[in-house]
This record gives structure tokens, C-alpha cells and sequence, in this order.
């Protein structure tokens, strides 16, 4: 019987555990990021709620308050893929979530003991706790998504960080301005944490065998589209590690990955300031607008997902093309829009508006592109990879910032952000050229189960051969004898020889 014939209900549990993870990552998108404009309105009160406390932080403060999550998140991305083998997404990922509601409820009141230095601290904490989140998901994905439909499935679910970073930039904006102030930003975004790990911890299972809400034909269908054994759960396959850094493709991917970050980190972290220092739109306005790039990013994916569904259905295009013609468009209209908009003033002020807007929003096609590569190169370490290539590629959300604010002395120079956008193009532009030239979405022979014991079998085999030819007696080598061949004499010639030559 075909999986057509039998992939159990046409919305089933593997849908819902899209949906979970799509939600799970807005609302932790929504408490990692909404720090870009509460760090306006906490900076200058008169434009939001003035019966609030305002600081007096310098650029330095406000770069290292941005960047501070990055430093813890960087440093659980790798443990957290081994925290996921080990005990399952479904408990790595509800410990994430209540770290991060916790410390975003008590976030208002340390700061206002303990001011920018705390702030970094508890950004510190929430980035150990949010490190874990994208292994999780890569691996919660590898175990429910079937073959056919992990585009469709893997996409969805990453447009959470998109609806994340909207929600962030759009109503964090309208928070500060109202009777909560900006500390209602931080309990509006634990509240909705908190309320995600309810639903989590009810509706989620590691994979399909373990949920009690699946029937059994969706079940099956999901196993044996994966081709996992009765026992697969049950093992623990070994990691490759030297075939993983050694391969070309992750090589490539890992490249990708840690431009797009550092373009697209950059628009996130300095969108606001930009918008506030060189087009010189208040708060309310600055977190609309701020947003809008974003909630494109969110739509487009929807539009990159239904294309690159018909795509492959059709069969025009290979998956390797898909990712590539995808990773190519998220990429390099982007850089081109970056660097039109260093050439833009508060006269151009809707035209930057634009540009902004489809340069992040067409940026939503590296989820197809390349952030869901790591599944295809290795289903079997898809955990493992995503936190290798986040662990490298989330030092630059670390840098960024810094950088911005090396380069950036008065944001309101539109010179300097020329600087800011005109880098982040050219980056955009060679990681692209990297993953066009090696990137493929070809399984690599590493992701097989018994990869590690078929090259020690091998090695082995070869010891033996080795071993074997060197104990073996060395016989002396004759140079080979050239037949003597006797020369062929026609019949007439034998007669004649004879009659010529008598005994």
C-alpha cells in the first residue's frame, strides 16, 4: 500500500507539532527580541510614558545590553543538540521556555537596582536557556516530518521566529506607549511563554510512537516514510564527527548560514535606531514601521513555501535547486536594497520604508534556501548539525552590534549606516556564491545508521589485508619468457623447401 493511500488524517498530530513549535518559537522570538525598542523607550521616556524611569546609557551600554543574549545563547547551542538526544525536545524545550518567562517577569525590577549591567546578566541567562531551542527543533522535525512533507512542515514551523519578530517590533511599541510602560513589555512577554509550556506540556511528544492523542495508521505512515526499525528509538547512533567538518556541503551550509545571520541580525538590531536617529520617527511610529519589514518576512514565507511546494510537486526543480534559487533570491536582492538605504535621509524617508521592508522580506526564502538543509544532509543528525552551524553562526549576533556601534558614533550620520548596510551586502553577496558553488540537499553517506561501524569493519578488513601481505614469503620475480614462436610456413613453402633441399 502506498503512503498516499494511508498518511492517517488530512490535519493530524504531526501538524499540531508544527503548529506547537511555530508558536513555541513566536513567543520566544517575542522575549528575545522586543529588547530593540524597549531600549528606546527606556532611553527616552518623553516618547512613550513618561511615569516610567528613564536611563542614561550611552551607545557602548545599549550595544552591550543587545548583545549580551548572544553570549549565553552561543554557548548551549552545542550541548543543547546532546541535552535533546539525551531526554527528548519535549523536556529541553519546556525548561527553555520557563527559563525565559522567568527571567523576562523579574527583568523590570533588576534593573532598576542594579541598571544596564544587570540587564545584561539576565539577557545573559535567557540567551543559555533560548540556546537549545533550534537543535530541539531541528530534531523534533527530523522525527515527525515525513519525506514529502518536511518542506511544507519545516517551513512552517520556522516562521515563528518571522510572527515572533513582528509581534516583537509591533507591539512592544504600543506596550511602552500605554498605562504599562516599558516594563510591561517584559511581563507580557513571560505571560505568553508561560502559556506556550501549558500547551507543550499537554500536546507534545518526542515522536510519533510516544503521542497518546495519534492513531495508529499516521503513525505508521510517519515511521515507515522515515524508514526507522521497530528499535530505532530505542538506539543510539554514533556521531561522525570527523566526516561532519570534513564535509564540503555542511561546509558550504555553515558559511550561508553565518552570512545570513550577520545581515539579517544587523536589520534586527538596528532597524529602530536607524529609524530613530536618521528618519526621526517617535517611538509608536518607530515600532510600527519597524515591523513592517518583518510581517513581510512573515507573508513571503507563505509565498516561498507554496511556490516551492509546486515546484517539486511539478518536478521543474530538484530540491538542490529549489534551495539554491531560494537561498539566491533571500540573499542578493537584500544586499542590493542594504545598500540603497545608506543612501537615504529622513527626505527619502518612505522609500527607506520600502527598501527595508523587501529587504527583509525577501529575505524569508532562506528558511527554504538553506536553514532547513541540515535535515536533508543528515536526518539522522539534523540536532547536531543545527547546533554546529548555529554555534558558529550566532558569534555574529554577538559582533554585530558591537560593530554597529564601533561604526556608528552618531546615528544620526547617515554616512556611518551607509557603513553598517554596505557591509552586511557584501556579505550577503559571498556566502551566497559559497553555498551556490558546494551547497547540495543530497543525504550525505555519513547520516547512515551503521556509517561509523562500516568504516571500522573496513579499516579493519584493510588491517588484515595489510598484515597479511607483509607475513607472506617475497618471491624472487622473473622477468617473463617470450614465447619462441616458430615461424609459419605456408604449404607451397614446405614443398619447395623440400624439393630444393633432399636428404
Amino acid at each position: 500500500m502506498g503512503y498516499k493511500e494511508s498518511k492517517g488524517p488530512w490535519i493530524g498530530i504531526r501538524h499540531l507539532q508544527s503548529l506547537l513549535l511555530f508558536l513555541g518559537l513566536t513567543v520566544m522570538h517575542i522575549a528575545r527580541l522586543n529588547v530593540s525598542v524597549a531600549i528606546v523607550a527606556m532611553t527616552n521616556a518623553e516618547s512613550t510614558n513618561p511615569n516610567f524611569p528613564e536611563y542614561d546609557w550611552n551607545e557602548a551600554h545599549k550595544s552591550y545590553i543587545l548583545s549580551s543574549f548572544y553570549w549565553g545563547y552561543i554557548l548551549t547551542l552545542c550541548p543543547g543538540s546532546f541535552l535533546c538526544r539525551r531526554f527528548g525536545a519535549k523536556v529541553v524545550l519546556f525548561i527553555a521556555c520557563c527559563g525565559t518567562a522567568i527571567f523576562s517577569f523579574i527583568t523590570p525590577w533588576s534593573i532598576s537596582w542594579g541598571g544596564w549591567q544587570v540587564f545584561c546578566a539576565i539577557r545573559i541567562i535567557q540567551g543559555l536557556f533560548q540556546g537549545v531551542i533550534f537543535p530541539c527543533v531541528t530534531e523534533h522535525l527530523a522525527m515527525w516530518s515525513p519525506p514529502e512533507e518536511r518542506n511544507r512542515l519545516g517551513a512552517f514551523s520556522y516562521t515563528g521566529t518571522d510572527c515572533g519578530t513582528v509581534l516583537a517590533m509591533f507591539i512592544s511599541g504600543m506596550i511602552a506607549k500605554g498605562s504599562m510602560g516599558w516594563p510591561g513589555i517584559s511581563y507580557v512577554s513571560g505571560a505568553l511563554c508561560a502559556a506556550w509550556c501549558i500547551l507543550w506540556l499537554i500536546f507534545a511528544s518526542n515522536n510519533a510512537p510516544e503521542s497518546r492523542f495519534i492513531g495508529e495508521t499516521e503513525c505508521k505512515y510517519i515511521e515507515s516514510s522515515l524508514e526507522h526499525n521497530e528499535d530505532f528509538h530505542d538506539r543510539t547512533i554514533p556521531i561522525p564527527w570527523r566526516a561532519i567538518w570534513t564535509s564540503i556541503p555542511f561546509l558550504a551550509l555553515l558559511v550561508a548560514r553565518c552570512s545570513e545571520t550577520y545581515g539579517l541580525s544587523t536589520l534586527q538590531a538596528e532597524i529602530p535606531s536607524y529609524m530613530n536617529g536618521v528618519l526621526n520617527m517617535d517611538i509608536q511610529s518607530n515600532a510600527v514601521f519597524s515591523s513592517l519589514p518583518f510581517l513581510a518576512m512573515w507573508l513571503l514565507s507563505y509565498v516561498y513555501l507554496i511556490v516551492a511546494d509546486i515546484l517539486l510537486k511539478k518536478k521543474w526543480l530538484t530540491l538542490t535547486a529549489v534551495r539554491k534559487v531560494f537561498n539566491t533570491l533571500s540573499f542578493w536582492i537584500p544586499a542590493g536594497c542594504l545598500i540603497a538605504i545608506g543612501f537615504l535621509d529622513e527626505d527619502h524617508k518612505n522609500l527607506a520604508i520600502i527598501l527595508m521592508t523587501l529587504s527583509v522580506g525577501v529575505n524569508s526564502g532562506a528558511t527554504i534556501g538553506s536553514s532547513l538543509n541540515t535535515i536533508d544532509l543528515s536526518p539522522n543528525h539534523a540536532g547536531i548539525l543545527i547546533g554546529l552551524s548555529n554555534t558558529v553562526a550566532n558569534v555574529i549576533p554577538i559582533l554585530t552590534p558591537l560593530i554597529a556601534g564601533l561604526i556608528v558614533v552618531d546615528e544620526h550620520d547617515s554616512g556611518q549606516w551607509q557603513i553598517v548596510f554596505g557591509l552586511a551586502a557584501i556579505i550577503f553577496f559571498v556566502g551566497n556564491c559559497v553555498f551556490l558553488i558546494w551547497g547540495t540537499a543530497e543525504a550525505q553517506p555519513w547520516d547512515a545508521d551503521d556509517y561509523l561501524e562500516q568504516n571500522k569493519k573496513d579499516v579493519e578488513t584493510n588491517q588484515k589485508e595489510t598484515k597479511k601481505s607483509k607475513s607472506s614469503p617475497k618471491l624472487a620475480i622473473k622477468p617473463p619468457i617470450e614465447p619462441v614462436l616458430e615461424q609459419q610456413i605456408t604449404w607451397p613453402e614446405r614443398y619447395t623447401a623440400k624439393l630444393m633441399d633432399p636428404e
